[in-house]
């Protein structure tokens, strides 16, 4: 079966990858745990807050690998505890985020339950490159050659008429 892709324009060149991105995201868990929030902390700079009550430094890693952002959690149960009423689980949950290929992690801290993940997101410098267009000296000849042969012609077939 064929499979159809806005991405085989022959205009969109180089844009293969993003058909995998895209196939990476519909992918990613639909679990709504832990839950998070995006903000916009200034032009350049983004925070993903993530609410991890009960987790410990020691019990959350955030890693980064091909510009995805995977942030694992792990809670151990203490087996020395005696439950009487057990409503809170000890639970492990792996959340990731696709980051483009622009943004840098800057720093992760946990404070009252929240992790915070901030993210710098530099502007790129707007830049204009011309491009010189050069002429190979072989077709040059060839082709003043071919404009003079057309110059001899011309007033012969004018005085033909």
């Amino acid at each position: 079966m064929t499979r159809l892709s806005p991405f085989n324009s022959p205009l969109l060149l180089g844009f293969e990858h993003l058909e995998q991105i895209l196939e990476r995201v519909a992918k990613n868990s639909n679990d709504g745990y832990p839950p998070y929030n995006i903000l916009q902390v200034g032009d350049d700079r983004l925070r993903i807050s993530l609410a991890v009550a009960g987790f410990s430094e020691d019990e959350l890693s955030v890693t980064v690998e091909q510009n995805q952002l995977h942030i694992h959690g792990r809670q151990q149960d203490d087996p020395e505890a005696v439950y009487l009423h057990r409503g809170i689980a000890a639970r492990r949950f792996h959340r990731t985020f696709l980051l483009a290929e622009t943004i840098e992690v800057d720093s992760a801290a946990l404070d009252n339950g929240l992790l915070n993940i901030d993210l710098v997101q530099p502007v790129p410098a707007q830049t204009v490159r011309t491009i010189e267009i050069k002429q190979n000296a072989a077709k040059r000849g060839k082709k003043a050659q071919l404009f003079e042969a057309g110059r001899d012609t011309a007033p012969a077939r004018r005085g033909a008429r």
